[in-house]
């Protein structure tokens, strides 16, 4: 409980100046660094193209992945959900802003009652001259009534719930970056999948070729059956990855359907016919960690939560104060005739000051201030630590992305020469200068070294969607200012 000269002060002081009671939120400063640590060398990257971060996607140039990222940013449904809950928080903003004002009603009402004579009222009634056991009631009343805001509770219950309704819109848009990632990172992973499944089928026609020589030659005496059991056995294991890699393609087309708001099936025959990796574009600016701070939509919602929290202490210190209001009301009443309900004799009306002061109920007042002081501090350690796994995000997205394009780099040198190797193996072998084992073995090389490369470039691709999104690209710097003045 306050100490009562301390009440008494905090009383007067803001019965003079009306203040709002409460702390004024201002916005925690991060100490982030200046630069990336990957920023450099992403900087440096060689891309055919470079994507701006609002519309990321586009960079890629796949017209199909555009087309699809597109689709989904107006079907998908985890964003009717996100759209949902920013109506639901408009709403409660609407009330917040209805508690400032003052509120009115309409009353009205005939009623039309039989006395009853064995009460003690109707005793005495029904000694009464012309006392008649029926009676009429009429009255029309127009009354207003208006909580003054003289500490600011309901003000600081307004500022939460602006935040609230801020957070709701920066959460809108963080769903709709993380379904135009997430479609991309589907589109690009079918595309690697179906590329790996035409390498492993080539590889298939390689070794069935390679098979029937080998049967050829068996046939003439020229080839031992050992070399045919070999062959056969190498070709049964590349069968054998087929499957495994359709069961992974099927899945990724049933999530491309879910992403895009469909059945599953629904867009199978426009993802049939297998098309290019896109390459990953070059990010045109990734700017500063502490830009995150404005440009993560995450990170906005963090931020306006915790303004929300700092809004409800004022709400809460403000139940220290007694609540004042004004309330009137003006109308008509009878009990004669509806006729005369409203005529200058049946006029009423009448004015209210109304005060509620919780005085003795400062225990529970304390522990709810507690309450949101807690809360307050929960929300700020959540701000910071979401700001550090952002800034995390993007230096492991930036690595990702440089790294696994050298990888793809690397690779695509060394099928090239595998690729060599397994021709000159094939041709030694057919003179006789090798055996079946050393062209076997150019095979799986060659297979294992181009199915890598694929998963590199697939890889290199998704680790740039990574980095879009850690960065907070996917809407236009606008439409942050337009939340925050809302």
């Amino acid at each position: 409980m306050l100490p009562k000269h301390t009440f008494t002060a905090l009383l007067v002081a803001s019965l003079s100046t009306g203040c709002a009671v409460g702390p004024d939120y201002t916005r925690p400063d991060m100490p982030l660094p200046e630069r990336f640590q990957g920023q450099t060398a992403a900087d440096h990257r060689l891309a055919k193209a470079s994507a701006d971060l609002a519309t990321w996607w586009t960079g890629f140039g796949d017209t199909q992945l555009t087309r699809f990222v597109t689709l989904a940013l107006e079907q998908n449904l985890d964003l009717a959900q996100a759209s949902a809950r920013v109506t639901q928080s408009r709403a409660g903003l609407g009330a917040a802003n209805a508690a400032l004002l003052p509120s009115g009603q309409v009353t009205g009402q005939a009623a039309r009652a039989y006395q009853s004579v064995e009460t003690p009222l109707g005793q005495v009634l029904s000694s009464t001259p012309g006392f008649d056991r029926y009676g009429n009631a009429y009255d029309a009343n127009l009354g207003a009534s208006w909580e003054l805001d003289v500490f600011g509770g309901l003000r600081r219950g307004r500022e939460a719930a602006i935040a609230d309704y801020q957070s709701s819109e920066a959460g809108a848009v963080a769903t709709r970056l993380a379904v135009a990632a997430q479609t991309a990172d589907i589109y690009i992973t079918i595309r690697g999948l179906q590329a790996r499944l035409d390498i492993v089928r080539r590889q298939v026609q390689t070794q069935q070729k390679l098979l029937s020589t080998i049967k050829l030659l068996h046939g003439k005496g020229l080839a031992a059956e050992l070399q045919m059991n070999q062959s056969e056995g190498a070709l049964a294991q590349v069968r054998a990855s087929v499957p495994a890699l359709e069961a992974g393609l099927e899945v990724a087309l049933n999530a491309l359907d879910v992403m895009l708001g469909s059945p599953p099936g629904t867009h199978r025959a426009e993802m049939i016919k297998a098309g290019d990796i896109p390459t990953a574009p070059q990010i045109a600016a990734t700017g500063s960690p502490g830009e995150l701070l404005r440009r993560r939509p995450d990170l906005i919602v963090a931020e306006r939560r915790l303004a929300a929290s700092s809004a409800r202490i004022g709400v809460a210190i403000a139940e220290y104060y007694p609540k004042l209001s004004l309330g009137g009301l003006i109308g008509s009443a009878t009990s004669v005739s509806s006729s005369h309900l409203f005529t200058s004799g049946a006029g009423q009306a009448a004015g209210m000051l109304g005060l509620r002061w919780r005085l003795f109920d400062f225990g529970r007042i304390n522990a709810q201030i507690e309450q949101a002081k807690g809360q307050e501090a929960e929300m700020l350690a959540t701000y910071r630590l979401a700001a550090l796994r952002a800034t995390e995000d993007v230096e492991n997205a930036l690595s990702a992305l440089v790294k696994r394009e050298e990888q793809a780099a690397a690779l695509t040198q060394g099928v090239d020469a595998l690729g060599r190797a397994r021709g000159a193996s094939f041709a030694a072998y057919q003179k006789g200068v090798v055996s079946l084992i050393e062209v076997l073995q150019a095979d799986q090389n060659l297979l294992q070294a181009s199915d890598a490369r694929v998963q590199a470039q697939t890889e290199s691709a998704r680790a740039a969607v990574m980095a879009f999104k850690a960065l907070g690209g996917g809407w236009q710097p606008s439409e942050r200012e337009a939340i925050a003045k809302k």
